[in-house]
């Protein structure tokens, strides 16, 4: 991840864990390490438009927003991605003859919440999405923006594509605590930032008109036990992280679609 010294070395500096020197020095010592491992970077095909089920209806148009995990950084296939698995989800669930799904992205890699009202005017471009998904939150505590004012800026995002009559789902921040780059107890200061950057996000979206599915809740507990739904950086989800991101998503995601989606 190309800021990742920066949001790293800034995490090191709250001692939430030790409040001595020796502890402050062990937080540095493990963001050094931190921020010399190499991270994924964007795949240029992920970035592309793809229609995903048979041309047999009107598309659902699904739009992406957010930071890396919106983009789908950590896998090289769209069919991979959060968003590639929830539109193959939902285009064989409407009704008998299933419903095609326009999916794209304008998730950009490394962004937080102020970068929202951007990629919210892309999106609104053209044709106008049914349902955007946002993804965002992990760089905002990484980086040690005030939950408050990261959650402002996407409640106003939310809002925005509300009034456009657009539907919209927020996966809040991750469980930052399940990343095997960052060794303990770093890795413990950075899931208690994203815990706090969550729980600001759910009342901002609820306030906003927007549906909301807590990550950290939801889905924590297994990347905690799997190694294997991390991609080979440690850090950004693999394809099977991306999977059960969109089982957890699916269900938001389906009811503002409105669609029934039909499970393998």
């Amino acid at each position: 991840m190309t800021s990742m010294a920066r949001k790293i070395g800034k995490a090191a500096a709250i001692t939430l864990v030790a409040g001595t020197v020796g502890g402050a020095a062990l937080l540095a010592a493990e963001a050094v390490l931190a921020r010399s491992r190499r991270y994924a970077k964007p795949e240029l095909g992920l970035a592309l438009r793809t229609t995903i089920g048979a041309d047999t209806a009107p598309p659902l148009r699904l739009v992406m927003l957010g930071d890396s995990a919106a983009l789908g950084v950590g896998v090289d296939r769209v069919a991979d991605t959060v968003g590639g698995q929830l539109a193959a989800l939902l285009s064989g669930g409407d009704a008998a003859h299933g419903r095609p799904v326009a999916l794209s992205s304008v998730g950009v890699a490394g962004s937080r919440s102020s970068d929202l009202a951007t990629q919210v005017a892309r999106c609104l471009l053209g044709d106008r999405p049914d349902v955007a998904v946002i993804l965002v939150g992990g760089n905002d505590a990484i980086t040690l923006r005030r939950p408050a004012d990261a959650a402002a800026y996407l409640g106003a995002a939310v809002r925005r594509l509300r009034e456009a009559g657009v539907e919209v789902v927020v996966g809040t921040c991750p469980d930052l605590g399940a990343t095997r780059a960052i060794a303990p107890p770093l890795r413990q200061v950075v899931g208690f930032l994203g815990r706090r950057v969550a729980r600001a996000q759910v009342r901002a979206v609820h306030s906003a008109g927007g549906a909301v599915v807590d990550l950290a809740a939801e889905t924590g507990a297994v990347f905690r036990a799997d190694p294997n739904t991390l991609s080979p950086d440690r850090y950004h989800p693999s394809a099977d992280g991306y999977r059960v991101w969109a089982y957890a998503l699916l269900p938001a995601v389906a009811h503002a679609a409105g669609v029934t989606p039909r499970l393998p």
